[in-house]
């Protein structure tokens, strides 16, 4: 398996990878820069992928480096985190998925239009779904916190939970017993996590971070690498 490893210089913080005949998968538009005897190749997802990514809104194309060399991933002032897949299925936010080992299989997961609603996501809220053997880089603003669950419920207010196993139950419900003291409660509804596992949780929403990452890449796009 390919090497990861988060590099943080002057406040900045990158990924590196590094390859020894081996591949890695990544999000579009996530290189920097690489080194050594490595190739390129993007190639179009099946029918059934290209509706899912376009419904989902996310990448089309999640490019893969495959031989032997370093590559580098875009910076970013916000963070990074490691999670090894280790045969298990994980759901991460929309957005959160940065980079994986080609052991790692990438797929997209949709929540039930009724959560999703309640939640804020709208009618419908895609999120990518990775499972297999390896590494995935999950992209958020700030440092990640792992919070383990042991047959117990962890309420959030907002979207704060990068990742989740699949097997934690996800709902969205009202802060309070009745509609009208959740909405002068100023809480509304609430995600609900309930089930054992490790949920990694952000410091920051995750739609602030997809615009800040947003605006980050609008300005490195200008600037010469």
């Amino acid at each position: 398996m390919a090497k990861f490893e988060i590099i943080e210089n002057e406040g900045v913080r990158m990924v590196k990878a590094t390859l020894e005949k081996e591949m890695i998968r990544t999000e579009a538009g996530a290189l920097y820069y690489m080194q050594g005897a490595i190739t390129m190749e993007s190639k179009a997802p099946s029918i059934g992928g290209f509706l899912k990514s376009v419904a989902g809104g996310e990448s089309i194309f999640r490019p893969t480096y495959t031989g032997t060399g370093t590559i580098f991933l875009e910076p970013s002032l916000g963070g990074f985190h490691l999670l090894d897949v280790a045969g298990q299925t994980w759901i991460l936010e929309s957005g959160a998925y940065w980079a994986s080992d080609a052991g790692v299989v990438v797929d997209v997961h949709r929540e039930k239009a009724w959560t999703a609603l309640k939640s804020g996501e709208g009618l419908v809220d895609f999120q990518t779904k990775v499972s297999g053997q390896g590494q995935v880089v999950i992209a958020a603003q700030g440092d990640v916190q792992p919070i383990v669950l042991n047959n117990d419920k962890l309420v959030v207010d907002g979207d704060y939970v990068v990742g989740r196993p699949a097997n934690i139950a996800y709902s969205a419900q009202r802060a309070t017993k009745s509609l009208l003291g959740s909405m002068t409660s100023g809480e509304g509804f609430v995600r609900v996590y309930e089930g054992s596992g490790t949920l990694l949780i952000a410091p920051v929403p995750y739609w602030r971070h997809r615009l800040y990452t947003s605006l980050t890449a609008k300005s490195q796009a200008r600037s010469p690498k």
